[in-house]
This record gives C-alpha cells, structure tokens and sequence, in this order.
C-alpha cells in the first residue's frame, strides 16, 4: 500500500465531483499550490455497494439474478460470470451445443449495447466538439442535434443489442435466461428471424463506428500522447490466441509485449492476482503477486482485449486489428484514447459473431440442460466483460447457501491505471495553467476512456472511514458515531 502523504500547507484542494457520463459516482481531487502546479491527482469511488456480504446466506441458484442487481449496463455480465460459476457447483463441465450458443449470442448482444451506450452516448460528445468544447452542447443531446447521423446509429446499435437480450431473457434490463447447467428457454425461430432482419443494417454501422474511430485517432496526433500509459496487460484468450469473450485461458502481456503468462486456468487465478485497499477509495487494487504492488498493475478491457490476442476470428474485425495493430508497428499500442478505437473493433466482432451464430441452425435448439455432476463445495466463472476480464468466486456449503463470495470487477482492475491516466494527464494539460473547466474535463475524458462502471466496482467492506450521525426533526445532533480505516469505531 502506498503510505499517505501529507498535504503541503500551501496547496489547495480541487474537486471534479461528480465526474460526469459515467455509470455511477466517483470523483477527481487534485492538489495544486501556489503557482498551479500540481501536487497531487486523484480518483475517488465515493459510493458503497457491498454485494459480495449480502449474497452470504442466499442459495447458489439465486446468486445469478441477485448479482446481475450490480448495475443496470452490464447486467448479462455478472449472470454469466455468475452461471459459469454455479455450473461448476451442479458439477456441469460441459454444457450442451444449444445452451453454449444461446449463452454466446447472449454475451455478444451484452457486449454490442454496452460498448455502443458507452462511445457513441457517454465519450462521442468529447471527440466531435473537443475536449474544451461547450458542456452545454458537450452531451448525447448536442449531438443529436449537429450530428443526428452518428446518433441515430449509436441508439439503434444499442437497441439492437438489448433486442436480443430480450429476446434471451424476456427483459432488456435484469431477465432470466441462465439455469445451473444451461439455459430456461430455447429462441423461437420467429423471434431469430426478427433478429436476422435487421443484422446487414449493424454490420454496416458497426463498420462505419471502427470507421470514424480510426479516423478521429489517426486524424490527431495529440490523442496518441494522451494519458499514454505503457502498462501490463490481462484478458482472456482462446486455445489459439484469438479473441475471445466468453471462455477461454488467461494471457498476460507486458508494456513491452513480452508474455508474463499464457492459457492460465482462470480456476487458480488466486495463484497470480492479489489486491490491496487503499483508505481514500472503495475500490480494491489488483496486481500481478509475482510483481508486487509498484510494479504488478494492469490494464483489462477492450485495449487489453486487442493487444493480447493473435487473431480475430471474424473477417472485418480481423481486418481492423490489423490497421490497429500497425500504429505501433505490430507492439502494443499504449495510446489510452485508443481504447475507444479497440471497443468499436470489438463491436464489430459482436457483429458479425451474432450474424453467424444467428445463422446457425443450432441457434433454436431445444436441449438446453446438461446431466448434472457431484456438487462441489465452489464455483468460480470469468468472462470478458465490456469493461474487461470479470471474476465470480463462491464458496458454498453442504445446504447449497453462499458462505463466501469474492468479485474482481473489471473496472476494480484498471483502478490503478485510472488513478495514474489522471495524474498524467493533469500534468501534462493543467499543470502550471489556470484551472478551468474546459482543462478539467481532459480529466474526465481519461477517465471516460475506460468505461468505469463504478457501481460494479465498490466492495471494499470496511476499509473506508465511515460516519454516521443521527439528528432530531430539527436538525440538532443527538448522536454521532465514525469508524476509521483502522476499523476502530469512534
């Protein structure tokens, strides 16, 4: 754990509180003196969720739904991560062709919503007005008026996504769908030709988004030296290297591509990944254990997704990794910015992935319940989220009721290369300037870059200072209690 410092009595403190278009709440402090310098930069998750106590006691067949609770972008995310684990509670190893295509096509209409809702809804208004643009048009709303175009497609590519969650689950927002062991109900051949109308149109805008990303990030070189952060990365991968979303080995690369480890069997991730608190944040802090926790952090998500893998399966997004990759002549590519690039890429895959899988005959399938096994006292499940890789760890007991839970949230993860992209970025954009609002939002676009999804994040129990304070009708304080990050309540 890094040791606090103390603050330098001449510095004043600046709040962007709370950090705007992202899911949940967090905050940036920065510290500067005297002179605009700066001494200190911050980002704060301020808001507690607490999910991995209140699951305790809840039966195993229930942790799906409850979890999904975690946030209402990426809820397919955590019932997957979740059902992969309580297959392996049932004992399932291997679930049937229908159930595992079901769960794929489920995953890909996640991964379509979410990284359209987060470019085109929460980041475009940055890259199509500038970072110190209006904040009163610098939202969805402006550019629904200047750039009705680029709207309409981000609004119909979500729409589409959560059409076939529906579809999957009965609910666009929190359904049903997955089972211990499989699936509850099979896609009607009614409703996957409704979905096969209107699939040459996303294949279309999907390629116009990689498109316009790669144009906005080549067309400005100053994007490639934002935030730029050499790092480690983490994702998962499939047997051959290829992108993949849902199951598959863990593969770490280094800043400098070299391999830290590959095909590791996600089932001991406790053997390589450690996290730490920290007192000022909700947030745990992973890293790499044989690295340490200076040297350890990493990067999940759609960057880590695009530098880790050899291969993308599908043609166009093969194609599009490739114009990617050639930025940095073949290395990894450090450009923060470019993870909006990279998640368009990935949304083309979703594209085209949902097309042939929507092709498959086997998509309608009716035999969606594998034989079950001997119960086993956990379960673990990892999935690539739209935010990055998603660990889901339970341990039950004889009864079938939750005795321990532990989540790796994607946005957990990159916490700390949140933290260190703000305090790049506030030295390279603010650092001895007046301190305007224009300047400030170079800090949330840093952070935006990531897609946080704060709500799913916050867990930390207990190791951040608590107050509470009761007051009469009045107003009057009758009675106040604090608990310190020593845990010792005052």
């Amino acid at each position: 754990m890094e040791p606090e410092k103390p603050t330098p009595p001449t510095t004043r403190r600046i709040a962007i509180d709370p950090v705007t278009r992202v899911e949940g709440h967090g905050k940036i402090t920065l510290l500067v003196d005297e002179d605009n310098h700066i001494v200190e930069a911050r980002f704060h998750i301020v808001e507690f969720r607490g999910f991995e106590k209140f699951i305790q006691g809840r039966p195993f067949w229930e942790v799906p739904f409850f979890v999904q609770r975690l946030c209402g972008i990426c809820p397919v995310s955590h019932q997957l991560a979740a059902a992969k684990a309580v297959d392996q509670i049932v004992g399932v190893k291997q679930l049937t062709p229908a159930a595992t295509k079901l769960r794929r096509l489920l995953h890909f209409g996640q991964m379509l919503q979410s990284h359209a809702l987060h470019f085109f809804h929460l980041s475009s208004p940055d890259f199509l007005f500038g970072f110190g643009s209006d904040p009163a048009k610098r939202n969805i709303a402006g550019v629904l008026e200047r750039y009705p175009e680029i709207a309409l497609k981000g609004v119909k590519l979500r729409k589409y996504g959560q059409r076939i969650i529906e579809a999957i689950t009965g609910k666009r927002i929190h359904g049903t769908g997955t089972v211990p062991g499989g699936m509850n109900k099979p896609l009607t051949v009614p409703e996957r030709n409704a979905l096969l109308a209107d699939i040459n149109g996303i294949l279309q805008w999907s390629q116009d988004a990689v498109t316009l990303n790669e144009h906005i990030h080549t067309a400005h070189p100053e994007h490639r030296h934002f935030g730029t952060l050499p790092s480690h990365y983490l994702s998962m991968t499939g047997s051959n290297g290829e992108l993949e979303f849902y199951h598959g080995g863990l593969r770490a690369r280094a800043a400098d591509g070299s391999e830290i480890f590959d095909q590791f069997d996600y089932c001991d991730y406790q053997q390589i990944i450690k996290e730490e608190v920290r007192s000022w944040s909700y947030l745990k802090f992973p890293y790499f254990s044989a690295l340490g926790t200076g040297q350890g952090w990493y990067r999940v998500g759609p960057l880590a997704r695009i530098n880790n893998c050899d291969i993308i399966t599908t043609p166009l997004a093969e194609a599009a990794r490739q114009r990617f990759k050639a930025t940095c002549h073949g290395g990894p590519v450090h450009d923060t910015l470019a993870y909006h690039w990279a998640r368009m890429i990935e949304l083309l895959h979703c594209a085209e992935s949902i097309q042939t899988l929507l092709h498959d005959p086997g998509i309608t399938g009716t035999d969606l319940l594998a034989e079950k096994g001997e119960h086993q006292p956990q379960g673990i499940g990892v999935i690539e989220a739209p935010r990055g890789t998603l660990f889901h760890h339970y341990h039950v007991n004889d009864e079938g009721l939750i005795t321990q839970a532990n989540l790796i949230v994607s946005t957990t993860s990159n916490n700390r290369a949140m933290n260190e992209s703000v305090r790049v970025v506030a030295n390279q954009y603010l650092d001895g300037h007046e301190i305007t609002e224009a300047l400030l939002n170079h800090l949330e676009v840093a952070v935006r870059a990531y897609d946080p999804c704060l709500s799913c994040a916050t867990h930390a129990l207990g190791k951040m200072p608590l107050q509470v304070t009761l007051q009469d009708r009045g107003g009057n304080v009758i009675h106040q209690l604090t608990k310190g990050v020593d845990g010792a309540v005052r």
